[in-house]
């Protein structure tokens, strides 16, 4: 047993020709976040205060599709959703619908603390995150220019899109940003997870996700802290958080084991999550083309990582002959 972290920021089709200037800013800022979670985690910070702190940082970077990154409604709008929950007390906070909150997931975890709900959405939340002093700014803070052609990219091909869909035409990159999470166990097995996302490219205004469902996106409890990432309609009807728990507790297997099963059960090109467990162990599986993922375990061990490395390896080896 020993404490350990894992983080993601986005499954989907990401292509292994990404320009260097697209992967190298996503890939810095998982090192960064991982350092981050790890010296916190290193400090005997709770890993629900960790969880929250790497998101936080994940949320203000205008790379992920969350936060300062979130992507754009069919109106142009930002709708942020965020889910945070304690694995020990199953305690959780979700919000959705959220246009000038600076950090979701911490008006998520206000909830969970301060009322006796756990799922607050769109006026409600804005009010009461007023009323609790959590950081709000103008929406035009959260509108880049990067996801202003995103948007006009998915209207032009009359569909929504998941994390990291592909330009219609040419594959610039300018597209590639994802929804994040963060999972983190303490050396004495306490857990936690949190998800925070902007949602789907040109979704309906009012569209809610798996991200804020507990069970679906986000969940943790006495065995494992899960959070999931992909198309959420995919991950809601799978319950895939909820799943890998479930499958350990009544299948008996490992998290490795359990986390596989759940994501080969949902359509291929639609799902990836990171998990750990109440011992340390650490999942990161995706059945989508990458999956921006990062870990750390107290025994030394650490991962960045986006493509499986088979993958990566195949396209280096195809483009030096």
């Amino acid at each position: 047993m020993g404490w350990a972290i894992a983080l993601h920021g986005g499954a989907g089709d990401i292509p292994v020709t990404l320009a260097e200037e697209r992967r190298a800013p996503r890939e810095a800022t998982l090192r960064r976040c991982l350092s981050l979670g790890v010296a916190a985690l290193k400090a005997n910070q709770a890993p629900l205060d960790v969880v929250e702190l790497v998101v936080r940082e994940l949320e203000n970077c205008p790379h992920f599709n969350a936060g300062k990154g979130s992507v754009l409604t069919t109106k142009g709008t930002v709708e942020m959703e965020a889910c945070i929950m304690d694995g020990n007390t199953k305690n959780c906070g979700a919000v959705s619908g959220v246009s000038t909150v600076v950090n979701p997931i911490s008006l998520a975890r206000v909830i969970m603390e301060k009322t006796p709900h756990i799922y607050l959405g769109f006026d409600g939340a804005e009010a009461f995150a007023r009323e609790q002093g959590v950081e709000v700014v103008e929406t035009s803070h959260f509108i880049t220019q990067e996801n202003v052609e995103r948007l006009k990219q998915a209207k032009g091909a009359n569909r929504v899109q998941i994390d990291y869909t592909q330009p219609i035409s040419a594959v610039n990159g300018d597209s590639q940003i994802g929804t994040v999470g963060c999972v983190a166990v303490d050396g004495a097995g306490n857990l936690a997870a949190a998800t925070s996302t902007g949602g789907l490219v040109n979704k309906m205004v009012g569209r809610i996700g798996d991200t804020p469902v507990v069970g679906a996106g986000t969940y943790a409890n006495h065995l494992c802290a899960v959070s999931a990432t992909g198309k959420g309609e995919f991950i809601i009807r799978a319950t895939v958080a909820r799943d890998v728990a479930a499958v350990m507790e009544y299948k008996g297997l490992s998290l490795k084991e359990a986390a596989t099963y759940v994501i080969d059960s949902v359509p291929k090109g639609n799902a990836g999550l990171v998990a750990v467990s109440t011992n340390g162990e650490v999942a990161m599986p995706y059945n989508t083309t990458g999956m921006f993922r990062a870990c750390a375990t107290e025994d030394g061990y650490s991962e960045v990582g986006i493509w499986d490395t088979e993958v990566e390896n195949n396209f280096v080896d195809n483009s030096k002959s």
